[in-house]
């Protein structure tokens, strides 16, 4: 194709697409147009529904409001129902049923809260008043029901039902009526460890938590101090009344002052006894008690039970005050430890019983008196020490026997290795715990030093020097036999047994040497010289071992020694060795020496006797004579008794 003929050819497109696009603009004109027309009809439709979609939505709403109304209605007339039900269910008062009485308060309350946050009701200001007058009415039954209910189930418990709350071991035995259990020693201290407490039922179960209801009440009615006050006036009476029928009185320091010992002495085993019972059976079961009646209101169940124990804790805790303030005297040691330790034992138990702030000062009282306790025993024990040093007292043992003041000292150690725990507990009390046994030991032997200074004090007493050292002897023994009989060897050790096991023996050795080295002068060859007229040839009978010997000198010598020795059996044969061992071990040591002098002088001087005139005047002993009058010696005779 040439040229020409593709300018036409594009020619007749062009004209082609313009006579399109006119045809498509007229189109859309037209589609316009209509479009308008729909819109305008549609507005005019819509402005002609307008007042029925108002009146539909209005009559809706009314719909709504009428449902909300009535629904209110039914709540209102809802809760004067309840009302009604509630309030003649507290007209009836609370003795038929108060736990339906106590559900009619709680949904009088819940009325009264309805009515105070519906206030628009139009009889709502009546209607709350006369709710509130009865919520009114009602608590004050509520309180006096509570103070009736508590005191109908509060009665004090009898003694024998607190008895059978205790360990067997607590308990009196059947063959001594009226002694505790644990008065027969500290042996059974270990038995109590892990002893079962069965603290007895002081408000039955059934009843707790109608009281528990009784109180809730009130204290939504905020009435915490009438509760309170009905809960003191009728419970603490009730503790102290079964505290008194154990037994326990209020004394004072003065009251304690004026009693003989015995007496005190029971009213303390007594007390200890009571200490136990109190907190493991009374308190306990008083702090349970509490804590269900007023669960879940924390300061007021502290309170009341701070108020219902406090006069019962501060009845017990004053006699111990008082013994702990009162003059110091050795006897009180034990009954102090006995003391301190129940306090001590207690303790923890103190400690969680009277829990919170509102039992702050009675968990201090009981604290401050297990600390004066310690501190008086302490004192008292340094007192003892002293008091075995000073003793002045100045009767002395006619027959060199062991000194009262001996026995008791050996005694009162023998007690305290009873008390070792407590004693190194009461250390710990003061001072560094690894240094409690020390402390005993040190403390022990200073006391047995004190005494054997006193004894040696108390010997001078005696004129004759032999009578001085068998009393030392006596009593050295007994403080040696009872250390090795006792729980003191393992604390004092073998040195010191051996060391005073050498005083005993220089002692009767002492004795042997002051008490029979004159009269064995007596049976001794030396200044036997023979004198004119006198002497008496081998030839003669008497042997060549006496020639030389002057008669009237071996007469002299026979007569002196039946003299001397006829004196010391009549003065020693009173005087006492306790200890039969020791006795015998002293005779056996005597004759040793005496019966062999004899029986040689005998044999050589006796023939210049026998050939003169009376010889029995001067020979009044054979050695049997001797052995058999020995053993008399040391027997304790009385003066007036005569001689065997």
């Amino acid at each position: 194709m040439g040229v020409p003929e593709a300018v036409e050819a594009l020619t007749e497109k062009a004209t082609f697409l313009r006579e399109s696009l006119q045809k498509s603009q007229t189109i859309t004109e037209s589609m316009v147009s209509i479009l308008g027309s729909f819109d305008h009809r549609l507005s005019a439709l819509e402005t002609a529904m307008r007042p029925t979609q108002v009146r539909t939505h209005a009559i809706r709403r009314a719909h709504e409001n009428i449902d909300k109304t009535l629904k209110g209605a039914e709540v209102i007339l809802g809760q004067f129902d309840l009302s009604r039900q509630a309030e003649a269910k507290i007209l009836r008062g609370p003795h038929e049923d108060l736990e339906s009485y106590l559900e009619a308060v709680d949904q009088l309350r819940s009325n009264v809260k309805f009515f105070s946050s519906n206030k628009s009701f139009k009889s709502s200001d009546g209607v709350l008043n006369h709710a509130n007058n009865l919520l009114a009415k009602a608590i004050l039954k509520v309180e006096e029901e509570f103070k009736q209910f508590l005191s109908s189930h509060s009665k004090p418990v009898e003694p024998d039902r607190l008895i059978e709350c205790l360990p067997n071991a607590l308990r009196p035995s059947s063959d001594t009526p009226g002694q505790q259990g644990d008065s027969s020693g500290k042996s059974e201290h270990k038995s109590l460890e892990n002893a079962v407490y069965k603290p007895p039922v002081l408000i039955q179960p059934r009843i707790l938590p109608l009281l528990h209801g009784l109180v809730q009440q009130m204290v939504q009615a905020g009435h915490e101090q009438q509760c309170l006050k009905i809960y003191r006036e009728v419970r603490a009476p009730v503790l102290e009344q079964s505290l008194r029928k154990l037994g326990v009185e209020k004394l004072s320091k003065e009251d304690v002052q004026k009693m003989p010992w015995e007496t005190l002495e029971a009213k303390i085993g007594g007390w200890i006894h009571y200490m136990r019972i109190a907190v493991k059976l009374l308190f306990a079961g008083e702090r349970k008690v509490c804590d269900q009646i007023f669960e879940g209101m924390d300061f007021l169940r502290d309170q009341c039970f701070a108020d219902v124990s406090a006069n019962s804790l501060a009845m017990l805790l004053s006699f111990g005050e008082a013994i702990a303030k009162s003059k110091r005297s050795p006897e009180k040691l034990f009954v102090l430890l006995d003391m301190y330790e129940i306090m001590h034992e207690l303790q923890p138990e103190i400690e969680i019983i009277f829990e919170g702030k509102s039992c702050l000062e009675m968990r201090e009282s009981a604290l401050s008196l297990t600390k004066r306790l310690a501190q008086t025993a302490q004192e008292t024990f340094g007192d003892f020490e002293e008091a075995v040093e000073k003793d002045a007292t100045k009767t002395a043992v006619q027959d060199g026997t062991v000194h009262p003041l001996t026995s008791y000292v050996i005694n009162y150690v023998k007690f305290l290795f009873d008390y070792q725990s407590t004693l190194k507990q009461l250390f710990m009390e003061f001072e560094d715990s690894d240094e409690t046994n020390s402390k005993l030991a040190s403390v022990t032997m200073r006391i047995m030093q004190a005494l054997q200074t006193n004894l040696e004090g108390k010997s001078k007493q005696y004129k004759d020097p032999a009578l001085t050292h068998l009393f030392l002897m006596n009593n050295v023994h007994y403080m040696v036999r009872s250390v090795r009989k006792s729980e003191a060897k393992d604390l004092l050790g073998d040195d010191w047994v051996q060391r005073y096991r050498r005083v005993v023996q220089q002692h009767a050795n002492q004795y042997k040497r002051i008490a029979w080295s004159k009269i064995l002068q007596c049976l001794s060859s030396q200044n036997l010289t023979s004198s004119a007229g006198g002497s008496i040839s081998s030839d003669g009978g008497g042997g060549g071992s006496s020639s030389g010997a002057s008669r009237t000198a071996i007469k002299e010598r026979f007569r002196s020694f039946n003299v001397q020795f006829e004196e010391l059996h009549q003065r020693q044969s009173q005087w006492t060795v306790p200890d039969a061992e020791l006795r015998e071990s002293l005779k056996l040591a005597v004759a040793e020496i005496l019966t062999p002098a004899y029986r040689s002088f005998h044999k050589r001087f006796s023939p210049m006797i026998e050939n003169g005139k009376n010889p029995q005047k001067y020979i009044r002993y054979t050695a049997e004579d001797l052995e058999r009058m020995l053993g008399e010696f040391f027997e304790g005779k009385t003066w007036n008794e005569p001689r065997r």
